[in-house]
């Protein structure tokens, strides 16, 4: 009898020894394949950012190695129009062309016009004439520098100096400018800073904004005025490498 109770608790012995080890052995196939599948997905991750950034990179790569590109729109430009006048408000138009010679440095020139209404004091109005009309024109050229190339955005640095015309006497009904306190008319230097801000639509194709100053220097005299212009930007060509 006893050498059959020692056979029973030794058969549940092996039995529990047996399940326990069963249990072991799958718990540590359990954990190599939750661990398997965790690398194969850290894996795949890493591969599809990899895949990413080539996209990205081939697409900056793409859009920033344009030899040409194109800028058209228009805006707006704080103007003023005598050294004892008030500021007005002018409507502008601009055309801008630029050379690169690499990703990041080129050439652009710049023509640019601006209308508007000059602001005559009462004292200074001759004939009934209060806001006659005033044009400028701009032909200026100089360096662009982009500062930062992304694949929807890029930002870009421009300075160009030249000449302004300035047609202030065209809305006065003959009387001189200077008579109603206007600069007088004709070319005088100029010089222009801005700040592009481009969104891509595509590799050649974007949206402009361009926050401006210009400096210009009728009567004289130095005149500092603020604008901004938007538009439409188209690249084309390829840098040679």
């Amino acid at each position: 009898m006893l050498i059959l109770k020692s056979r029973r608790t030794a058969s549940r012995q092996s039995i529990a020894a047996f399940l326990l080890a069963t249990v072991v052995l799958a718990a540590a196939l359990v954990g190599t394949t939750g661990s398997a599948s965790a690398q194969s997905t850290r894996r795949q991750r890493r591969e599809t950012n990899a895949n990413r950034k080539a996209r990205i990179a081939r697409t900056v790569d793409e859009t920033y190695s344009h030899r040409y590109e194109v800028f058209g729109g228009g805006g707006y430009l704080r103007w003023r129009s005598g050294e004892d006048l008030k500021r007005n408000n002018e409507v502008t138009w601009t055309m801008t062309g630029t050379y690169f010679l690499n990703q990041k440095l080129g050439v652009t020139a710049v023509t640019e016009g601006a209308f508007g209404n000059a602001k005559i004091p009462n004292v200074l109005v001759l004939n009934g004439d209060y806001t006659p009309q005033i044009n400028e024109y701009f032909f200026m050229a100089g360096p662009t520098y982009r500062l930062r190339l992304r694949e929807k955005y890029a930002v870009s640095a421009v300075v160009t100096g030249g000449t302004a015309w300035g047609i202030f006497s065209g809305g006065s009904k003959g009387i001189p400018s200077t008579t109603i306190g206007m600069w007088p008319d004709g070319f005088r230097p100029a010089v222009n800073a801005a700040l592009n801000v481009d969104y891509n639509f595509y590799p050649n194709l974007a949206l402009r904004l361009s926050p401006n100053w210009m400096g210009t220097t009728f009567g004289n005299d130095f005149q500092s005025n603020f604008g901004f212009n938007a538009g439409i930007v188209y690249r084309f060509g390829k840098i040679n490498r």
